[in-house]
């Protein structure tokens, strides 16, 4: 608060509620704004000038190369946007806490000594987890924190009391992140390595390096998903990475697939990767190797949802996919939006039904990205009733009859780089055009919870039934109501328990 203009300090006095600020936004010529974790709200109708930013940049000092500065002895982070002259035009001061009890969702991990990657987008807790996972360790083992950014242990000399016994080394330059992890393990003699955004491959090849000397490994690296993490080339490497191999044709026909396919190249550098969602649900994938494997030849994926329930109790739920006995799916089994749950889902996003027509590419990967984004798809085998058709860019540079022919008929015509479970799901999202709300089951949700209760509190309707979700889902539905002054009840078993939303009268 003391570094932010006065007459900012005042607004935000009165607005009150400091536990839920996150950040504070100023941008040259715009007016100010305070994100909180309901939303943002401006704080007054007069647009930042340039004394207003200089004030703050001279009160908190030096910004480092990548733009950040911080608070002595605090978690907070002030970050800078510059003009093409390298003057500050914009600030983002974020409101940094020690949240203790964070990691309890994944602690059995933590503790088990195998190395942990945490993904997860802006904003979602990955450096609160990190940090917690530190002071954790901390009390048991040797640890050290490469600490780019000053965000886990805060800046200043002086490390943040969150981090409690664990040691701490600042790193002068972003991109000699590599150099200071490496010096870590040569000098310090730890026995767990924390760091915050992997984002480099001299990184990633160093993170490498300590997995091997035998060293744990807690860190975050930009991407949301394990199919992000392959696709990127410059980390790819933390998972395994991945090669195109060429099959005997024995072996291709054994295997049912291609003679060119995508294999693991080496053994991950990470044991365990947890996906964050949101700060109380993560997906577990607690052996990485086997679930890149899974991912590249279509079989189905080792996942653990791990949540908090309605009283606040951890739950784990495996997420099974349809198999027959061959571990593959089988392609009879009732399509995924064949069910109660799914069917609410896509009559919400109003979505129509795509006929697709796939010619050299595994169809059981297929379904199965459209059982993951809850879309009506529906295999066909005639060319004439399908809407669109999907093959790979080997078979589409070759122009077969068939793809002639669905050109000459209009029928759109998408070629996929490989026959991934990725690739599917990237084709479908572009099909459906889903946005990014679409795609995440619990974005969805949350829309349709505001959407009825945007019906309930405008007459529209007297009560609301909501899709069928899980325990967490229905928690933040209830919380949603409440904070609405509406009344909410959970009606029906599992696993089609749903919330109805209504006003009490």
């Amino acid at each position: 608060m003391n570094v932010l203009p006065h007459t900012i300090q005042s607004v935000l006095e009165k607005q009150g509620r400091r536990d839920d600020l996150l950040e504070v936004i100023l941008d040259l010529g715009r007016v100010p704004t305070a994100r909180y974790t309901d939303g943002e709200v401006v704080l007054f109708e007069r647009e930042v000038i340039q004394e207003d930013i200089d004030g703050v940049v001279e009160r908190v000092g030096d910004f480092d190369a990548d733009n950040r500065a911080g608070i002595a002895r605090t978690l907070h982070r002030i970050s800078a946007i510059r003009n093409r002259k390298g003057a500050v035009v914009g600030l983002t001061c974020r409101v940094g806490r020690a949240v203790f009890g964070t990691i309890a969702i994944i602690d059995d991990l933590i503790a088990s000594g195998n190395s942990v990657l945490l993904l997860g987008r802006p904003g979602v807790g990955k450096t609160t987890m990190l940090r917690e996972a530190a002071r954790v360790l901390a009390e048991t083992k040797r640890v050290v924190i490469v600490d780019t950014s000053n965000e886990i242990a805060g800046d200043g000399d002086i490390p943040h009391p969150a981090i409690g016994r664990a040691r701490r080394m600042q790193v002068a330059l972003p991109s000699l992140q590599h150099e200071v992890m490496i010096e870590a393990v040569e000098n310090h003699n730890p026995e767990v390595i924390v760091i915050d955004e992997i984002g480099r491959e001299l990184e990633a090849m160093a993170a490498r390096t300590i997995a091997e000397r035998g060293v744990q490994l807690i860190a975050t690296a930009h991407g949301n998903t394990l199919e992000n993490l392959l696709l990127n080339p410059t980390l790819s490497d933390l998972v395994g990475g991945i090669e195109s191999v060429t099959l005997s044709d024995e072996e291709a026909r054994r295997r049912g697939t291609q003679k060119t396919v995508l294999e693991r190249r080496a053994p991950p550098t990470f044991d365990v990767l947890v996906e964050i969602q949101d700060r109380q649900r993560v997906l577990v994938r607690d052996d990485v190797a086997q679930a890149v494997d899974a991912l590249l030849r279509g079989r189905p994926r080792p996942d653990v949802l791990r949540y908090r329930d309605e009283d606040g109790q951890v739950r784990m739920e495996q997420i099974d996919w349809t198999e027959d006995q061959n571990g593959e799916v089988d392609e009879k089994a009732p399509p995924a939006w064949n069910t109660e749950k799914t069917r609410a889902l896509v009559s919400h996003r109003k979505l129509k039904e795509k006929r697709i027509y796939a010619f050299g590419i595994a169809r059981n990967r297929l379904i199965r990205a459209a059982q993951l984004l809850h879309v009506p798809v529906r295999i066909v085998d005639n060319l004439g009733e399908a809407h669109v058709l999907v093959t790979s860019k080997q078979y589409y540079r070759k122009r077969p009859h068939i793809v002639l022919d669905a050109e000459s008929r209009n029928i759109p015509v998408y070629a996929l780089r490989a026959s991934t479970g990725a690739q599917m799901e990237s084709f479908l999202i572009d099909l459906f055009k889903l946005s990014e709300e679409e795609v995440d089951p619990y974005a969805l949700a949350m829309q349709e919870t505001e959407s009825a209760i945007q019906r309930v509190l405008g007459g529209e309707e007297q009560a609301v039934d909501l899709a069928p979700q899980n325990s967490f889902v229905r928690r933040t539905q209830h919380e949603m109501a409440e904070k609405a002054s509406l009344a909410s009840r959970s009606h029906g078993k599992e696993p089609y328990r749903s919330v109805r939303v209504f006003r009490d009268s």
